[in-house]
């Protein structure tokens, strides 16, 4: 049991907050409120001068599933043996002890979403875990997260390279299409048939036990996603959108989440030609809800708080950078009732810095996970 008293710092719901003592018990958090009174046996930690946060939250990583320093047996990723593979899970390639979890811990990152890549128009199953852990069966938050889809140059590239479908942007939505088809006549007749595990997959987002989280950066692309998403009724989230700032009027009709960056890379692609940081500001005008991700390790994930200091030097709000890595993150993921804010009652993750986190020059000096410290 801890008291984190003298705490002065962001709550994760956009809101700064000063002189408040935090108590954590059994891994959650018991009490957040400005009284001085520590009940006995909590352990006291005294953060006067430090600023606290909520647990940083990455919604878009490869971590532990293309691991680093390894090289190509490292790349458990992408299944290019086909061009839809939605019955892999992520969580099968996982290794917890990928030097991108300690990265993350040392970063204040304490939640991530693992994502299968995006070679494939369905790529499969993701899982949404806790960076601290040796079995990644015990660091699960929640699994399955989601369903892996791709529009855009991947697929075309990998697929398409080998004279397969798809060649086209036409052809990858038209698989996914087919294949959203397929699930729903599996559905209807899943009685009369054998077990099929992709099918199986497809037809979760189909009965919305999970959404179809689809690699999007060109805003044609998007569109499209938006298109699919209202044919089959269905719930989508955004990847990466680097291109949405071109239709935030269009993209702010559709409910959806975005999922944005890696806005700290190269423009190594076609898709990447009109990436910048003007694309953050653009989505909090529209009132389009976003999250800030590294797409680890396309943007290593120690630098989730660069890419959130770089939005802010180039007009985003502080407190919304803020957000997008704690309970808008959280709401991407559907598990803000868990993580995302330093409210009573949700999971003990907490980060303590040396100063500003927006300020480049500070660092982390202690992450908690679920109660416990697992850096510094």
């Amino acid at each position: 049991m801890y008291a984190i008293v003298n705490a002065s710092g962001f709550n994760g719901k956009g809101e700064k907050f000063e002189q408040q003592t935090i108590l954590i018990k059994e891994g959650k958090l018991e009490r957040v409120d400005s009284s001085k009174e520590v009940p006995e046996g909590y352990e006291v930690i005294d953060a006067t001068g430090k600023v606290v946060t909520p647990g940083l939250i990455d919604v878009h990583t490869h971590i532990g599933v293309f691991e680093q320093g390894i090289g190509r047996e490292g790349h458990d990723f992408n299944e290019t043996s086909s061009a839809t593979t939605a019955q892999i899970r992520a969580l099968d390639g996982i290794n917890p002890f990928d030097q991108g979890f300690e990265d993350a811990r040392q970063g204040g990152v304490t939640t991530v979403q693992i994502l299968p890549g995006s070679a494939n128009v369905i790529g499969g199953e993701m899982a949404i875990v806790k960076t601290a852990g040796t079995v990644v069966d015990e660091m699960i938050v929640q699994a399955p997260s989601g369903l892996k889809a791709a529009t855009g140059e991947n697929p075309k590239r990998v697929h398409g390279g080998k004279g397969n479908l798809p060649t086209t942007r036409m052809g990858v939505a038209a698989l996914l299409r087919q294949k959203l088809i397929e699930a729903q006549n599996y559905l209807e007749k899943k009685e009369d048939k054998e077990r099929n595990l992709e099918l199986e997959q497809i037809a979760k987002v189909l009965e919305g036990k999970m959404p179809l989280r689809v690699h999007a950066h060109r805003a044609e692309d998007i569109a499209t996603v938006l298109r699919v998403k209202n044919e089959f009724n269905i719930d989508v989230t955004i990847e990466h959108g680097t291109e949405g700032h071109l239709i935030t009027d269009f993209i702010a009709k559709h409910d959806v989440s975005i999922a944005v960056g890696p806005t700290m890379t190269s423009r190594s692609k076609v898709e990447l030609v009109n990436r910048g940081w003007h694309t953050l500001p653009a989505y909090a005008e529209a009132n389009i809800p976003f999250a800030i991700t590294t797409d680890h390790p396309v943007v290593t994930i120690e630098h989730l708080i660069t890419s959130a200091i770089m939005s802010v030097k180039h007009g985003l709000d502080e407190s919304i950078a803020m957000k997008a890595l704690t309970l808008n993150a959280a709401k991407h993921l559907g598990i803000d009732d868990r993580v995302g804010s330093l409210e009573e009652g949700k999971d003990a993750d907490i980060v303590i810095w040396s100063g500003d986190p927006f300020d480049l020059r500070n660092s982390v000096e202690r992450t908690m996970i679920d109660g416990h410290w697992v850096f510094g």
